[in-house]
């Protein structure tokens, strides 16, 4: 019966080279020993078959390599996107994601934010589905986190990638207005266990230094949910010319409620989306939305989590994204 393979260790290293332990882990961490020696070390781990003990090296070091990542829910098209790009710019410096997904649940996002911090992950990146819950304190307190998005009023966080989502409110609602528009219905993905997030309180103050009436209607981001949501405020007949949709994934479901009801976006009714998600582009007609800089997003948001890990300072700890209005054939004139 074949043996399994066994694990080669730093102790047979050791022998093969004559050197100490000691010597050989700080060889092949390239510290202390003299440049001969390192190769002399790393030859002899190579032809050995030496691969390092994730779990003794993490307990030796404290770090485990792994950076938790808590979407705030991934049936959203763009977060998906976003969360990937995270991964691989954190995988550029040989950290891994560990990607979990709140589903939206103000509820589950801090538990599951608990669980990574009790798995001893080396910082916690978040967009938050609460950014004002109490919750965040003791668990920035525990280590670092950044935020995404929305900023955690009540925790101390190692940085913030925020986005300016007064601005891109204010150019979004400015441009309806423009063409004309004075109903609009805007579409969140807040729940009632998540009243006054910032957006919707900016769509307020926005709607009333222009004189429109909006509604604010919450919606899921499943492209199905979506839809059935969407169907409804078609059905409604209460006169908004004009759907906001505070991702591209819901406006998704707009087009969908549209089509089953033999209505023309850009023609009948008006959409606008809020992430530029490549599937906007090829929408008939593409959809009109705000481009927040995904891949700029990634970039900061990993620079700020491997900084605050490493114990780096940076010259900047708030990153404000400004909105980029990409305007297509989705919203017309009335």
């Amino acid at each position: 019966m074949a043996r399994p393979n066994k694990r080669t260790t730093l102790r047979e290293v050791a022998e093969a080279t004559g050197l100490s332990t000691a010597a050989v882990s700080y060889a092949l961490r390239g510290k202390q020993v003299s440049k001969e020696t390192e190769e002399r070390v790393r030859k002899a781990a190579a032809d050995l078959g030496y691969e390092a003990d994730p779990i003794a090296r993490a307990l030796a070091s404290g770090r485990t390599s792994m950076v938790g990542v808590l979407a705030g829910d991934l049936q959203d098209l763009w977060q998906q996107q976003l969360m990937a790009a995270i991964g691989r710019e954190l995988l550029v410096g040989d950290r891994y994601a560990l990607i979990l997904d709140a589903g939206a649940d103000p509820g589950r996002e801090l538990a599951l934010a608990k669980r990574l911090r009790d798995q001893r992950v080396d910082a916690l990146l978040v967009s938050p589905v609460d950014p004002s819950a109490e919750g965040w304190a003791p668990i920035a307190d525990a280590l670092p986190v950044v935020a995404i998005g929305d900023s955690l009023s009540r925790a101390r966080t190692a940085g913030q990638v925020i986005f300016d989502n007064r601005a891109g409110i204010d150019a979004v609602l400015q441009y309806l207005h423009a063409l004309g528009h004075r109903r609009v219905t805007v579409l969140t993905p807040t729940r009632p266990s998540t009243p006054d997030r910032p957006a919707d309180v900016y769509v307020r103050e926005a709607a009333d230094r222009l004189g429109l009436c909006v509604e604010l209607v919450p919606c899921p981001q499943e492209l199905g949910e979506a839809t059935a949501v969407a169907r409804d405020v078609l059905d409604r007949g209460r006169g908004a010319t004009a759907v906001f949709c505070f991702s591209d994934s819901l406006a998704y479901g707009v087009y969908a409620a549209a089509a089953e009801a033999s209505l023309h976006v850009g023609r009948d009714i008006s959409v606008v989306g809020f992430d530029d998600h490549p599937v906007s582009r090829v929408l008939t007609p593409p959809l009109t939305t705000v481009d927040w800089g995904l891949a700029e997003i990634a970039k900061e948001a990993a620079r700020l989590t491997v900084a605050a890990i490493e114990g780096r300072r940076v010259r900047r700890k708030r990153i404000l994204c400004a909105p980029r209005m990409s305007e297509r054939g989705s919203a017309v004139r009335l």
